[in-house]
Formats: structure tokens, C-alpha cells, sequence
């Protein structure tokens, strides 16, 4: 687990990075509205280091089920968050990738799922 904790770290590290440039360096350039979609790629992307965090030091988890919902997270992280960075800091017209957003909050949605089916089946076993 030390590989997905690694890129989680990364993506925490440039999360923070990000933070500060936008804040510093793109206040006067981007609308409040343009800086309120960027902040939220980068909220979103915080939100899902710190799950990252849990997933990848829960030992409950397997390895494998760690792997599964990690690449969920990573990939959602990069496609939601990533699409939203290059279209306020990079410049990419938003309607060359309009569909990369939602595909990255659908793939963040199935790994909160997929962990929400674990304990729910954690649940429904204790029952028994």
C-alpha cells in the first residue's frame, strides 16, 4: 500500500500547491466564479486525499479492495479536479472536455459505493 499512499501523498502535495498559486497568483486574473470552480476541484481533491488516507491504513481492507477503490479515487481525483485545473489554469476550452467532469464525480461516486457496499455487508454479516 506504500505505492497508492505515495500518490495519495503526491496528490495532497499538489493540492496544497495548487491552493496557494490559485489564491496568489490567479485572483486578479479569474472571475469570483472562475476562482469558485477551481477551489472546488481543489476541495474535491482534499476531501478525497484524506479518504485516500483511510482507505490505505484501514486494516479491515484487503490489499485488493484497497487497490479497487484507491485507482476509483485517483482516477476520479484526475479527470474531475484535473478537468477543472485545465480549463481555469491551462486554458482548455471547456467544450473540448465538458464530458471529463461528471466522468470524474461519477468515478469518485462508485468508490464512496463501492466502500459503502463493504460496510454495509459488514452490517448485514453482524446480524446474522
Amino acid at each position: 500500500m506504500n505505492k497508492n499512499l505515495t500518490i495519495t501523498t503526491l496528490l495532497g502535495l499538489t493540492a496544497i500547491i495548487l491552493g496557494a498559486f490559485t489564491t496568489h497568483s490567479l485572483r486578479e486574473v479569474l472571475s469570483i466564479e472562475e476562482m469558485n470552480s477551481l477551489e472546488t476541484g481543489i476541495r474535491y481533491q482534499i476531501y478525497h486525499v484524506l479518504v485516500l488516507l483511510f482507505v490505505n491504513t484501514y486494516a479491515d481492507f484487503s490489499d485488493r479492495f484497497k487497490n479497487r477503490v484507491s485507482v476509483l479515487f485517483f482516477t476520479g481525483i484526475v479527470f474531475f479536479s484535473g478537468s477543472i485545473y485545465s480549463i481555469y489554469i491551462f486554458g482548455v476550452s471547456a467544450k473540448s472536455i465538458w464530458f471529463v467532469t461528471p466522468f470524474g464525480g461519477l468515478l469518485l461516486i462508485l468508490g464512496w459505493l463501492t466502500m459503502m457496499i463493504f460496510f454495509l455487508k459488514k452490517v448485514i454479516n453482524k446480524k446474522k
